[in-house]
Parts: C-alpha cells; sequence; structure tokens
C-alpha cells in the first residue's frame, strides 16, 4: 500500500453542492478527512450521506464546490488505483457466476497493464486480501453460494486487492448477520491498523462503532454534527437528526441536546 504524505488530507471538499434532476440534494458541504482516519457518515435514509460518497467518488458530479484528492484538484486527479469503492453487496455477483478469487482478482485490474498476464505479487495480493476478510477457504467457491455478509467481505476484498490508500463503503452492514457484521469490523480493523483510511456510510454502526474515531451526521442534505462519536449512553451519532438543526462546526459543541 502506498502513503499518503501525512500533510496532505486525502479529501479536501469544499462547498460542495450537488442536484439531481435539477432537485438540490447536497448543500455546502464542508469535509476534509485525514490520513489513516475512520470517518462514518451516518444519518436516516435520504440525508444525503450516500450522494456524498458518490461525489467524492467522482460517481456523481458536483453542482457547486472544489473537490481535491490527495492534493490534487478532481479534474486533474487519475491515480485511481488509490482508490477502493465497496458498494452494497447487491452489486457482489451481478448475475455472472464467478468465484470468490475470480471476483477478488477484479481489483488487481488497476494494477496491471492491459492484457498482460498475472503476476506473482497480483497473485499475492489476492491472497492477502482473501485472509484478512476471512474467506481464504472460500476462495474456489461460487459468490453466488455465499451468504450475504460473506459476499460484503468479498466485496471488501476485491477493494483491497487494489492496494488503496483510501476506502469508501457504503452501507457495508446493512442486511447482514450479527456474526458477518463482526467478522467486517474485524476485517476493518485491520486494514485500519495497515494505515488506511476509510470513510464508511452507515445508518447503524453495530460492532463497528469501536473503529470510528469521528461522525459526520448528515441531515437533509447538510451537514448536522461534526466530530467525535459518542456511544458512551447507549446512543449513537446518528440520532441528532431527531433533534432540532444543528450548527455543522467540527470539534466544537453543537447548539442543541446531544446526544
Amino acid at each position: 500500500m502506498t502513503t499518503a504524505a501525512p500533510t496532505t488530507p486525502p479529501v479536501e471538499l469544499v462547498g460542495g453542492a450537488v442536484a439531481i434532476g435539477g432537485r438540490p440534494v447536497l448543500r455546502g458541504i464542508d469535509l476534509v478527512v485525514e490520513p489513516g482516519a475512520f470517518v462514518a457518515l451516518l444519518g436516516p435514509n435520504g440525508s444525503g450521506k450516500s450522494t456524498l460518497v458518490r461525489a467524492l467518488t467522482g460517481l456523481r458530479p458536483l453542482a457547486s464546490g472544489t473537490l481535491r484528492l490527495f492534493g490534487t484538484p478532481f479534474a486533474q486527479f487519475h491515480d485511481w488505483r488509490r482508490i477502493g469503492f465497496v458498494p452494497q453487496r447487491s452489486s457482489a455477483e451481478s448475475g455472472v457466476p464467478a468465484s470468490v478469487w475470480e471476483t477478488v482478482a477484479a481489483g488487481r485490474l488497476t494494477r496491471r497493464r492491459l492484457l498482460r498476464p498475472m503476476s506473482s505479487s497480483d497473485k499475492t495480493a489476492i491472497a492477502d486480501a482473501l485472509e484478512l476478510v476471512g474467506l481464504a477457504d472460500r476462495a474456489k467457491d461460487g459468490v453466488a453460494t455465499l451468504s450475504g455478509g460473506q459476499q460484503q467481505r468479498v466485496l471488501i476484498a476485491r477493494a483491497l486487492a487494489g492496494d488503496p490508500d483510501l476506502f469508501f463503503l457504503d452501507e457495508p452492514t446493512a442486511g447482514v448477520d450479527a456474526r458477518n457484521q463482526r467478522a467486517l469490523a474485524e476485517a476493518l480493523g485491520r486494514l485500519r491498523d495497515r494505515g488506511a483510511t476509510i470513510v464508511l456510510v452507515a445508518h447503524e454502526l453495530g460492532p463497528l462503532a469501536p473503529l470510528v474515531e469521528r461522525a459526520v451526521v448528515m441531515r437533509e442534505g447538510r451537514i448536522a454534527y461534526d466530530g467525535p462519536p459518542r456511544h458512551d449512553d447507549g446512543h449513537s451519532p446518528h440520532d441528532v437528526h431527531h433533534h432540532e438543526t444543528l450548527r455543522p462546526r467540527h470539534g466544537l459543541p453543537l447548539e442543541g441536546r446531544w446526544p
């Protein structure tokens, strides 16, 4: 895994706005993600958190605002192998029969020259990714034979095989049973320990909560809270949407009840 310069944030968004079909979905988003951070984007359905991730990965164009990735303006950024995107597990098999190993191997495409045979380093990266997510013993199995939680771990391994520095994960625990949620948390903990920067979209954190260093709570297309997560009293940061609109100031007290 290549190492980002310690002083260069992997993500810098200033004044970000997104409109879909002419309707504003995100407004006035300021977000900086530091190297090695584990950030959770939280909020109710429709709050804009998944749209924000898609904007940060270029899947949704910005209507306004400035985005820099690893210090490079988005329009000039081309080093996409440094970024891994893990969608919801509905994309794991995509209707095409494939083994776990073949699916994870697809993550190496950004590291290989066109039509070049797979190298020993490619095979090592694939094996390492499968080991990290705890699926080395299922490498030859078809993805369609796995449970939903195991398929999600395959998607994480596929992204990991590309050896990126920055990971975006969209609702990785949605519809996943408790056992696989714990396995996902263990895999992401190992990934964090390797120095990866992780941005996670979630409605509820569950077993991932101890990993989160910073909570960014979305409400109605804006950031309602940006700061340390609170779990000590049984509440999660996403509970903020039950209260009055709060001032989006990172690291400062909120106006209103918290949590």
